[in-house]
């Protein structure tokens, strides 16, 4: 009877020094600075569709309009 004291003992004092580990982690990582926000990014409009997209994903067209996807600027906004 008494190991069985003793074991249930040794298993609340483990999982208490689990726990107190566990916050010193969440501590630590809530030191970190936080991670600085994306830079924005210029959108454009499609002429057929009016969707605003990231220029970056926009496909030029005639006369230098920009399309949101090649059936829209096969189209060519007519």
């Amino acid at each position: 009877m008494k190991y069985l004291l003793l074991l249930a003992v040794l298993a609340v004092a483990y999982m208490v020094w689990r726990a107190a580990r566990r916050s010193d982690r969440a501590d630590a990582a809530d030191n970190r600075p936080p991670a600085p926000p994306p830079l924005p990014q210029d959108t454009v409009r499609c002429p057929v569709c009016s969707l605003h997209l990231p220029r970056a994903d926009a496909l030029p067209g005639a006369s230098g309009r920009l399309y949101c996807s090649q059936e829209h600027r096969a189209t060519g906004g007519n």
